[in-house]
């Protein structure tokens, strides 16, 4: 038996996953246990979790593989650090992060309360965008596929395009630091007033309010070149002061990187309390249509050279969805496959896939057909949490808590709903939701004010049983990740408000019974009562990461206006309100 855990380390999001004989056992995000959004430490926490869900200890382990190589591009490097002498601030903090990957195995030894000797796995430094071509194509359906791996940098890359046949993967192109449409998107997401990381989602969710009347400004900044891109670096100060990211408390802040020119042209950068104005939303809209603009050049040129209709995309920029819902109907592609945590996260999957097939040469036998790879719900801790919390809860058989869950849903009601093991990645796919019905106009407004307490204008997924996708979408394609936004046919949007965004598109996961029958079974009895085969569905928290323990789901009941929460089999409503049992 082999065993090999995987980790991304010092990245945003840092995570692990254990694979076993070349089959994913268990996978999760160190964000989840100590409650800081796209945490960018040591995964110390996430490394204990996999390997107690497998049941193995640390000498149980055969190779440790991370998503990083401090010696890639070494020549580039130096390079570039000859010619354009970057800040000495800049050079400090690469080798500082540089440093603590070379003390891997000491860090993983600590994780695990052993010696540093007794560690006889042997070490992988995989290039970042290896990790990220393992998870997605050696992952995918496909025996052969293009690939293009787009993020912001990764081992001095910011995207590479290729083609994978059977196990082996042929680079073709590659874009190096300093350019990258990561940096471009990340930019302007600081410059419209969102400064948090990972807050990109939400310029792409503004976008649609808007038009693209700074389109040509935009088209300034970046441009195709032969197959790939170039960034105008007029606009940008990393070239000379890096791109100044912090961790204090592990928490990932990037400083704004634009230079003064990109307000010359634009105006003054929006302040993050000062309100949000049509100019805000042109520019979001400009800036979601250049960058569709690069990517549908890439992957037109890449289908060129890759003579195939399937596609693979990962990458932190693969996880814009709104550009991933037109592939088929902007490029030659038929098939498009992004897998669950295409961005930094998945990298911890990859990076041991790598391993497994790559470097041992291993044959592909598995295939990411789900998310579902953290831990599940024991009945003897939920019933713990729920007394501490004082709450008091009703279990139901399951038949009567199907019966029940959408009595409260057709009664107006939000109802939290956390079910066997925990998804892993950014999106809530049916086990860690809050559930609502799609037909409500004033839903969306509801759970952004009352329970998510965040921007009015961030839209909701409607969860579609995977038989009816063709006929509420226009684009019949499988979406299982919530991974691609498509057109909702016109005559469906009155009747799913809820989740209709205001250009009309939904973001949507398409739902299988074969990945995930309890929920495909209860969005099937809200079909039978309602005639409307979705729910809408979003991520059960509230300002935090998604929540991992039953603790953690009761008082995310508790401090806002959700009015019931299953828990396994345990219902709990608030007293004097909602659907009687």
């Amino acid at each position: 038996m082999t065993t090999i855990l995987g980790i991304n380390a010092y990245h945003g999001d840092s995570s692990a996953a254990l694979v076993v004989d070349g089959q994913l056992v268990a996978a999760v995000e160190e964000e989840r246990f100590n409650r800081v959004k796209h945490w960018a430490g040591f995964p110390a926490e996430s490394i204990r979790d996999v390997l107690a869900q497998a049941d193995c200890s640390l000498g149980d382990v055969d190779h440790v593989a991370v998503s990083f190589d401090p010696k890639a591009n070494l020549g580039r490097k130096a390079l570039f650090t000859l010619v354009n002498r970057p800040s000495f601030r800049s050079i400090v903090d690469r080798l500082q992060r540089q440093g603590k990957s070379l003390s891997l195995r000491q860090q993983v030894a600590e994780a695990c309360g052993v010696a540093e000797t007794s560690v006889r796995a042997q070490i992988h430094n995989v290039e970042h965008h290896d990790a990220h071509i393992a998870c997605g194509y050696l992952l995918s359906p496909f025996e052969s596929a293009a690939i293009l791996s787009i993020d912001g940098m990764g081992d001095f890359v910011s995207t590479v395009t290729g083609r994978g046949e059977g196990v082996e993967v042929a680079k073709f192109d590659e874009v190096f630091y300093p350019h990258s449409l990561g940096f471009l998107y990340n930019a302007l997401t600081i410059y419209l007033g969102f400064p948090n990381y990972g807050d990109e989602y939400k310029v792409m969710g503004l976008a649609p309010y808007g038009e693209p009347e700074y389109l040509d400004e935009l088209r300034k900044i970046i441009v195709p070149k032969g197959r790939t891109f170039e960034l105008n670096l007029d606009y940008f100060t990393h070239v000379k002061q890096g791109i100044s990211m912090s961790w204090e408390g592990g928490y990932p802040k990037v400083e704004s990187f634009h230079s003064p020119l990109l307000e010359v042209r634009l105006g003054p950068a929006r302040n993050p309390k000062d309100e949000l104005t049509k100019k805000h939303e042109n520019i979001a809209a400009s800036l979601q249509v250049v960058t569709e603009e690069i990517i549908f050049h890439l992957l037109n040129r890449l289908h060129e050279r890759a003579q195939c209709e399937n596609v693979v995309l990962v990458g932190g920029c693969a996880m814009n969805s709104v550009a991933n819902g037109k592939v088929t109907r902007e490029t030659p592609f038929r098939e498009v496959y992004v897998p669950v945590g295409a961005a930094d996260n998945g990298t911890a999957i990859g990076a041991a896939f790598h391993v497994w097939q790559r470097v041992l040469k291993r044959p592909r036998s598995f295939r990411l057909e789900h998310a579902f790879w953290g831990s599940g719900v024991e009945e003897r801790a939920a019933r713990g949490a729920i007394e501490r919390a004082g709450c008091t809860a009703r279990a139901m058989p399951r038949e009567e808590l199907l019966n029940y869950v959408v009595d409260c849903l057709c009664a107006g009601q939000v109802v939290g709903w956390f079910q066997g093991r925990m998804e892993f990645g950014a999106r809530a796919l049916g086990n860690r939701s809050l559930l609502a019905d799609p037909r409500r106009v004033d839903m969306r407004e509801i759970i952004n004010l009352k329970i998510k307490f965040r921007e009015k204008f961030r839209p909701f997924a409607p969860s579609i049983l995977e038989e009816y996708v063709a006929e509420y979408f226009e684009v019949d394609e499988p979406s299982p990740f919530m991974e691609r936004v498509l057109p909702i046919r016109r005559e469906k949007q009155a009747e799913i408000p809820a989740v209709t965004h205001v250009d009309g598109s939904g973001r949507l996961q398409s739902v299988s019974r074969q990945t995930n029958p309890l929920y495909w079974e209860l969005i099937d009895r809200f079909r039978q009562r309602t005639g409307v085969p979705m729910l809408l569905n979003t991520s059960l928290n509230e300002n935090e990461p998604i929540v991992r323990t039953p603790e953690e789901a009761i008082s995310c009941f508790q401090r806002t206006a959700m009015d019931v929460i299953v828990v396994g089999e345990l219902v709990v409503r608030r007293k004097g309100l909602g659907v009687s049992y």
